[in-house]
């Protein structure tokens, strides 16, 4: 484990027993791919990883970085490459996966981490990723822990239904927050028993429900899509009882302000 990453997990109360590292020969990809299949459930060819592509991505500019218990054992898994668009040159983080017996241990926090130190490295500061943004748990890991911000939803993100995603872009750079000021805003009571996907007005933004099941999941959608058209982006997920959350959407920021 790098030096940087080791003194961040022991901030985080992260399991010390665990390394981190940057993937590198054959057997490691081996391992990786195994993970990637398992944790998923894959097992058709047309969704698999080998171990050459992510040999050529860690030749070619991409990430591949691991997390292993005390046993030497691979239990996390993340990989990414470079991309870019109108906004500019970013790290698409593609897929972080954490064997199933390890969740909880903070193994996410540590394979971000190392992304991060490795991103930075390569003379890149921003990295961004693709969620289902009915998963509120993950949803509040991307934004409230690491300091992500949601920069697009996109309906069938992987070409077929069912895929709509949330895309975040995560400022990799220390201090790069634009939004850390917002964060701290939580969901107003008058939030609980409101309608999955509704949008309320509230603080520095609207507040929108996520559904706890499939039901109100293509309103939770329709409203995300037209946030984004109006300018919002989503800076937070927080509970709102036991038995739902809320994302917090603010005016995208113009020149280091919320506006």
């Amino acid at each position: 484990m790098s030096s940087v990453t080791d003194a961040k997990a022991r901030d985080s109360g992260v399991d010390e027993r665990l390394t981190t590292h940057e993937l590198s020969k054959y057997e490691d990809f081996q391992q990786a791919s195994a993970l990637y299949r398992r944790v998923f459930g894959y097992s058709s060819e047309e969704l698999a990883l080998n171990s050459n592509l992510l040999s050529a991505l860690v030749r070619n500019g991409g990430s591949a970085v691991g997390v292993r218990n005390a046993d030497g054992e691979l239990i996390g898994f993340a990989y990414g490459f470079l991309g870019s668009d109108d906004s500019g040159v970013f790290h698409y983080s593609q897929a972080a996966v954490v064997e199933q017996h390890a969740q909880g241990r903070g193994v996410g926090r540590l394979l971000k981490l190392r992304q991060r130190e490795v991103v930075l490295a390569s003379g890149v500061s921003t990295m961004r990723w693709a969620f289902d943004p009915a998963l509120g748990r993950n949803a509040h890991f991307n934004l409230d822990i690491l300091g992500a911000h949601s920069s697009a939803f996109v309906r069938d993100y992987y070409g077929r239904p069912g895929t709509d995603r949330l895309l975040v872009d995560w400022p990799l750079a220390a201090g790069g927050d634009p939004y850390a000021a917002v964060r701290s805003e939580r969901p107003p009571a008058s939030l609980a028993g409101a309608e999955p996907g509704a949008s309320i007005a509230h603080g520095a933004g609207r507040w929108v429900v996520i559904p706890t099941g499939e039901a109100g999941t293509a309103r939770l959608h329709d409203t995300m899509h037209e946030l984004h058209g109006q300018g919002f982006v989503l800076v937070s997920c927080q509970r709102i009882d036991e038995a739902a959350s809320a994302y917090l959407a603010v005016p995208s920021v113009a020149g280091g302000r919320v506006r």
